[in-house]
């Protein structure tokens, strides 16, 4: 892939998308806020926004963050930790044929915009620009093994989205993009493996960046147009151009939005482990699954959430114990629960080739020699199974009612999702809650 084809593609979208897609875009925003605010009740998060609020400071308050006669975050601030609280708990929205998550650091702008005033409609054309660029970065970038998607081809998106919130015009948002594409990050995985979260923080350098290079654009600074294709074979020995959607195909209404938290991969195998929950007690679990999802997410014996939500054998002992694999898989008192460790220690992980694309199946061995079966091919947010509007709002109550409250989340759907309703403004960040921080 070339320069010209991202911009290309970015002069495509710059107009707004069709409706359609518009009303997935405010979906995808309101996943993205719940995502977050359930990520800021966790004490790194809300600690990251006391740091940066020493060096951005604003007006923005975020949930669980009260700085009494203190200041709030600025927007790039506010951006930045909203990206890393989105992604703690591995349960915000992704694009399949991307192998990433292009709204990772374009949501946390556009949310931030939103909470300083700007009209939802415009922060939504904002929103879709970047994810379009970004999911067609993250369709050409094709990791080397070592890597992380995170951080790296995501300060595309948000660098022509932070244009376009700022006001600026096609001809910067290509600068930004070409300026952008220039300086891709080299993410690894290592921290994972390591089970330490400072992956997390992935996200909020691609916002920092995608904002940088966007004032640099602004002021009118470039770069070449050969960048991308440049570091794609400098990085990654890509030499032959990529495939990517054409200009004009909107890649956001191809977006899912996860049922569970965790790793994607992770989902078929706790939707299968989900259909048999068993009575009696487990002796034997074999999970059969996709090769991609064996080497992403093969983690045992997790000791760190970090590591719990890349791990197939972890989703399984959730599913099978909790009924669910939420934000509660990953807590401290459910990494030492004994029944989940026993559970996770008999899974034994195989590859079938015969499955078809991403699917599980699970075989589970019960102590009367009783053997049990289910499989599943697809999970809510594929493009065979999209998640309704319904189950997006349950989802939302369900992750930001701790910051929000059930007035606060009514209010913030409502304004998200109506576009007749004013703005949620800076409420939806749930900053009158107080904290420990």
């Amino acid at each position: 892939m070339s320069g010209p084809a991202l911009g290309a593609a970015l002069e495509a979208a710059w107009g707004g998308p069709p409706p359609a897609v518009a009303a997935q875009g405010r979906l995808l925003l309101l996943d993205s806020l719940g995502c977050a605010l359930a990520g800021l009740m966790q004490e790194r998060p809300r600690a990251m926004a006391a740091a940066l609020a020493a060096t951005m400071p604003g007006g923005l308050r975020l949930a669980g963050l009260r700085q009494a006669g203190g200041p709030g975050l600025g927007p790039a601030g506010a951006a930045a930790v909203l990206a890393t609280a989105m992604c703690w708990d591995e349960a915000n929205d992704g694009l399949a044929r991307a192998h990433g998550r292009p709204g990772l650091a374009v949501a946390p702008l556009a949310l931030a915009a939103i909470a300083g005033g700007l009209p939802v409609a415009e922060a939504v054309r904002a929103f879709s620009l970047g994810y379009e660029i970004g999911g067609r970065a993250g369709e050409a970038w094709r990791l080397r093994p070592g890597m992380h998607v995170d951080g790296s081809w995501h300060s595309l998106g948000a660098a022509v989205a932070a244009v376009r919130l700022a006001g600026g015009d096609v001809a910067a948002a290509g600068r930004a993009l070409r300026l952008a594409a220039c300086q891709i990050p080299f993410a690894l995985y290592a921290p994972i493996a390591a089970g330490m979260d400072g992956r997390n923080s992935y996200p909020a350098h691609a916002v920092l960046l995608g904002q940088l290079c966007a004032a640099a654009a602004m002021a009118g600074m470039d770069a070449p147009e050969s960048g991308f294709a440049t570091a794609r074979a400098l990085a990654l020995g890509l030499e032959t151009p990529a495939e990517i959607a054409p200009p004009g195909e909107w890649l956001l209404a191809e977006a899912y939005i996860k049922p569970f938290a965790g790793v994607r991969h992770a989902h078929y195998a706790a939707a299968a482990a989900l259909r048999l929950r068993p009575a009696q007690p487990v002796v034997a679990v074999a999970l059969h699954t996709y090769a991609e999802a064996l080497r992403y997410a093969g983690n045992r014996a997790p000791e760190a959430a970090i590591a719990a939500q890349f791990s197939l054998s972890w989703a399984v002992a959730a599913a099978l114990v909790q009924g669910d694999l939420g934000p509660a898989a990953y807590t401290a008192a459910a990494l030492a629960d004994p029944r989940m460790r026993r559970i996770e220690a008999l899974v034994t992980l195989h590859e079938d080739p015969a499955l078809p694309g991403r699917a599980a199946r699970l075989v589970v061995t019960l102590a009367d020699g009783q053997v049990l079966e289910a499989r599943c091919d697809s999970v809510p947010g594929d493009a065979a199974h999209p998640m309704g509007e319904a189950a997006v709002r349950a989802k939302f109550a369900a992750y930001a009612g701790a910051a929000l409250g059930p007035a606060g989340v009514a209010r913030v759907v409502a304004g998200l999702l109506d576009p007749g309703a004013p703005g949620p403004g800076a409420e939806m960040f749930g900053g009158n809650l107080a904290g420990p921080c």
